[in-house]
């Protein structure tokens, strides 16, 4: 029979461990809520805050159910710019990211004139210049000239990552999957985005929170988002501290749903890589 050693000291180790890992996150939680209480409160002192009249800005009960408020409708607007947005900038990432790979000096080229001028400009500028100049001529409306900006301002960042995953990759996969007979779309789809989603799944998570914090930009446009519903109600009401929190805690909601996903993919291919 074989004989079992049992190391007290490796036990009361892994022991360790397991507490710092559970007691740590829960400890920065306390401590962070700690903080904002005691600014909460030191705040009272010189602040009255007046919670009642900010909560049917959000949503009322009446007979016949539930009837949001603007500051719930500008969440909706601003969900529905982070959706499109999110959708549009994928399809500009793969295609300026493919152009910066492409063997054509042309395509490389201006595929780098768009991410440069693109990514070292402004996004409320952009916003600005788009709007006013081309959505005009074009007759967009402000939402779709804000989805379009968002898109491509995001779509740059989300190329330079897609691209750089692609790099990083060993040119054996390429030669491995060409030497079995696979066309390049089935290259791309079932050997090359798999690893290079996998490896880029943190910038790209980190990308896609950018994108719903930089929905905020677009009231500059007359967009009715979470932030010009917020900045109407404070014209009306004066309780700018009030309105401005709720409203943070609106936008650390939407980011919590990409957030939150993207940590479970990330532990997903971080087991598949074990």
């Amino acid at each position: 029979m074989e004989k079992i050693i049992h190391n007290p000291g490796r036990s009361r180790e892994s022991a360790w461990d397991t507490l710092k890992k559970s007691l740590l996150p829960l400890m920065l939680v306390a401590l962070m809520a700690g903080c904002a209480w005691w600014v909460y409160a030191q705040a009272s002192g010189s602040y009255a805050w007046q919670w009642p009249r900010v909560w049917r800005y959000i949503g009322v009960w009446t007979d016949g159910g539930f009837k949001s408020g603007v500051l719930l409708q500008g969440l909706g607007v601003s969900v529905l710019l982070a959706v499109c947005g999110m959708a549009l900038s994928v399809l500009f990432a793969f295609v300026l990211a493919f152009m910066r790979l492409s063997p054509s000096p042309v395509l490389r080229g201006a595929g780098g004139a768009v991410v440069s001028a693109i990514r070292n400009t402004p996004l409320l500028i952009q916003l600005f210049l788009f709007y006013f100049v081309a959505a005009d001529m074009l007759h967009l409306a402000p939402f779709a000239a804000a989805v379009f900006c968002l898109a491509l301002f995001e779509g740059v960042y989300l190329a330079e990552i897609l691209r750089g995953g692609i790099l990083a990759l060993p040119h054996t996969q390429w030669e491995a999957a060409f030497s079995l007979g696979m066309t390049l779309p089935k290259t791309l789809r079932f050997v090359i985005l798999p690893q290079v989603l996998r490896n880029v799944m943190p910038s790209l998570c980190g990308q896609l929170i950018s994108l719903i914090k930089d929905t905020s930009l677009v009231s500059a446009i007359a967009v009715a988002d979470l932030t010009l519903q917020a900045r109407t109600v404070i014209s009306e009401t004066y309780l700018s501290f009030e309105v401005w929190i709720i409203t943070a805690f609106m936008y650390f909601a939407l980011t919590l749903f990409v957030s939150i996903p993207g940590f479970w993919l990330m532990r997903h291919y971080a087991r598949m890589g074990r």
